[in-house]
């Protein structure tokens, strides 16, 4: 799939502890229909072989669409299922080694948390950059002190990649992300855990399309 870094503008991410009584596929394919532009599947507490089997499904789902899936961390998984990229954080497998075995047509995105890791990723051979976390958030335990507006703009000044916002984003402070230079809102748990997964994702979508038209 052709890269496109308009595919960041919502991104939605995954997580095993959502949905509780209802099918992971149909919320994905739900807020797909809200606007949701790629998708990573980001499995922390399952098995290989049932990532990869709930991999294949979201693949199936979302090819057709042209929605880009991005596997989390998991190199093997990413290359058994043919996924469009993976994503990897600073303590994760190196962005040159998942470029090297990915080769040059699949999508690369990093985790950067500071200004010296910022620095460092534009020397990297990556596609986009995950700002993280931007907000505190209950959806990841092992996270940097949160980044806030500010450290928004600061990494956005020195990064040469596109960039994708995550931790804690709501609709109320989406526009602002995205004012402070982030080209992108990864969403986690208000569209995973939301009754109704297409509204969700399109409050976003109508934040996004308001500020592109600025």
């Amino acid at each position: 799939m052709h890269w496109n870094p308009e595919n960041l503008h919502l991104y939605l991410v995954t997580d095993d502890r959502f949905p509780k009584s209802r099918d992971f596929l149909s919320v994905i394919e739900q807020a797909v229909k809200g606007g949701v532009t790629m998708v990573q599947l980001r499995e922390k507490n399952v098995s290989n072989r049932d990532f990869i089997a709930r991999a294949f499904a979201l693949k199936a789902l979302l090819q057709p669409l042209k929605i880009p899936l991005i596997i989390n961390d998991k190199l093997e998984v990413a290359r058994v299922i043919d996924a469009d990229g993976i994503h990897v954080g600073q303590d994760d497998l190196p962005a040159d080694i998942a470029r090297e075995i990915l080769g040059e047509n699949k999508i690369i995105g990093l985790s950067v948390e500071n200004l010296e890791q910022t620095n460092k990723a534009n020397n990297m051979p990556i596609d986009y950059i995950g700002l993280s976390p931007v907000f505190s958030t209950n959806t990841k335990n092992d996270i940097a002190s949160p980044l806030g507006l500010d450290g928004v703009k600061e990494l956005m000044k020195i990064s040469k990649f596109p960039s994708v916002a995550i931790g804690g984003i709501k609709p109320e402070n989406a526009r602002s992300v995205l004012t402070a230079g982030a080209n992108g809102l990864a969403v986690v748990s208000y569209i995973m855990g939301a009754e109704e997964p297409t509204t969700a994702a399109s409050e976003f979508t109508t934040i996004i399309k308001e500020h592109l038209k600025k």
